[in-house]
């Protein structure tokens, strides 16, 4: 049942070129930033990622982007990443952009064993009748289209809905970050981290969990636990560098009334904004 690995390394152990994986976090809250930098020393390449967005240029799974490691990304949102735009627009990469509720309930029912699920995100546009464009060939043509999905007609809240099928996602491993964790995997997410994390661990058939703060088994209140060990085959505790290590993806911060200065900035960096003067107005808890 002692789930805890000592080392990155034995973390990702069988993390191979060509797998599949679904990274959690949301922006740059709450992502596995040290497994997903173990995986880039390992040099592992050819991966298809599933997460919300594919972190920035220098951070999270950017890194693995920058270098070529990824040849397909599923996922929601991409728009603070400046060289997935380009490898998408030039045909590097394949994205298969999904709405973002969808991507959740995907991983969720990956996880869950339910193979698809009907739902009215997406119906009556290229999300449910194709044409989709998720690779371009190196003149700007579209390459490969997304096919067409089966729709249906349903009684909903007394009316006639069409609801779109959309399939489970499952992959090869899962990489998750937690606040807390035990030996035997159960986890515990701090806030909006709490995010992607716990649907990439189910979706995961083998996943690993970093944790800032590893506890022994019972010291988790049950009410506490957000992701039940069964989902966890390993966790790798974090070096307290490692777990204050965090970056926030855009500042933008105000003037207090009293204060004559006005700053604004758009900053990536470990610690940005700590011990600032003016509060920031969008950020993440991490």
């Amino acid at each position: 049942m002692d789930k805890v690995v000592s080392t990155p390394q034995e973390a990702i152990a069988g993390i191979r070129d060509g797998m599949s994986l679904s990274v959690g976090g949301f922006g740059l809250c709450g992502i596995p930033s040290v497994l997903i930098a173990a995986i880039h020393d390992a040099g592992t390449s050819d991966l298809e990622a599933v997460s919300n967005n594919c972190g920035v240029d220098d951070w999270g799974l950017g890194i693995l982007l920058r270098d070529k490691r990824i040849r397909r990304m599923v996922s929601s949102y991409v728009g603070e990443n400046k060289e997935f735009e380009r490898q998408y627009l030039s045909g590097e990469l394949e994205v298969e952009l999904t709405p973002q509720g969808t991507l959740a309930e995907r991983l969720r029912a990956g996880g869950s064993g339910i193979a698809a699920f009907f739902t009215m995100t997406g119906v009556g546009t290229q999300i449910a009748e194709g044409g989709l464009p998720w690779r371009y060939d190196d003149a700007g043509n579209i390459a490969v289209a997304s096919p067409a999905k089966h729709t249906q007609d349903f009684e909903w809240m007394g009316e006639t809905k069409t609801f779109v099928l959309e399939q489970a996602i499952t992959t090869d491993f899962g990489l998750v970050r937690a606040a807390k964790g035990d030996r035997h995997g159960n986890l515990v997410f701090n806030q909006s981290a709490r995010n992607f994390n716990p649907l990439c661990a189910m979706a995961g058939r083998i996943t690993v969990a970093e944790v800032e703060q590893l506890v022994e088994p019972g010291e988790l209140d049950p009410d506490e636990i957000h992701l039940p060990g069964i989902f966890v085959q390993r966790v790798l505790p974090l070096t307290p560098e490692h777990a204050a290590d965090k970056r926030i993806e855009r500042r933008t911060v105000r003037p207090r009334p009293d204060s004559p200065a006005t700053t604004t900035a758009s900053e990536v960096g470990p610690g940005a904004g700590a011990g600032s003067e003016t509060p920031a107005t969008d950020s993440k808890e991490a």
